[in-house]
């Protein structure tokens, strides 16, 4: 990587790395849904909906030190296109939750806990990522695990559908339910390769 001239604000890798603890947030509540009761599932879709709030602010702070600022440390489009992909990947995470909570779905699909843990691994490495952006040293495993990830998270989805699909006498509706929550999942690790995506574009260009 070549001598970076542009100035570096160290307050916009900040703001990264704070929007991107929302990530973690998100996939503890995620997590920790699986094995809620009724109630406590009321309250893990509460937290997870502020969590969300908070995670769109954040997003709202970065587009508007973007705006205000005469240099920043990477295209403005960039910067602005990162943001909202890490805001999505929150977006996504609680609408599977929302969904296992208002769909009332007493167990999920067997193979559902392990896709959430790959999720949550998923957000643990992107937010270690985000506090690299600064020097971008590093980034390059990180977005290669994220790739290895989806890939697993695919295959998992599809042997889930699979299942889904050939259970015998398996009642309609509760299909529905867990085809929409699975794919709600399957959205959430998209979201997170589109952010390993996105940063690794950033750091072709500014290499």
């Amino acid at each position: 990587m070549g001598i970076r001239l542009t100035p570096q604000d160290p307050h916009f890798f900040e703001l990264y790395a704070a929007a991107a603890r929302h990530l973690v947030e998100g996939a503890g509540e995620l997590t920790a849904l699986l094995g809620a009761s009724a109630e406590e599932r009321e309250l893990t879709l509460k937290r997870m909906h502020e969590i969300e709030a908070a995670s769109g602010e954040s997003t709202h702070e970065i587009v508007r030190k973007v705006n205000g600022s005469f240099v920043t440390p990477f295209d403005r489009t960039d910067m602005h296109a990162l943001a909202v992909a890490l805001h999505t990947c929150v977006g996504l995470m609680e609408a599977a939750v929302d969904l296992i909570v208002l769909y009332r779905v007493d167990e999920v699909l067997p193979r559902v806990a392990k896709q959430v843990e790959v999720i949550s691994r998923m957000a643990e490495i992107t937010a270690d990522a985000m506090t690299r952006l600064r020097s971008m040293k590093g980034l390059t495993a990180y977005w290669v695990e994220v790739d290895r990830l989806e890939n697993r998270a695919n295959k998992a989805y599809r042997r889930m559908l699979a299942e889904l699909f050939n259970t015998p006498g398996a009642d309609p509706i509760t299909v529905m339910k867990h085809k929409d929550i699975i794919d709600a999942l399957e959205a959430a690790a998209n979201g997170f390769e589109a952010v390993a995506l996105k940063v690794e574009a950033i750091a072709v260009r500014e290499s």
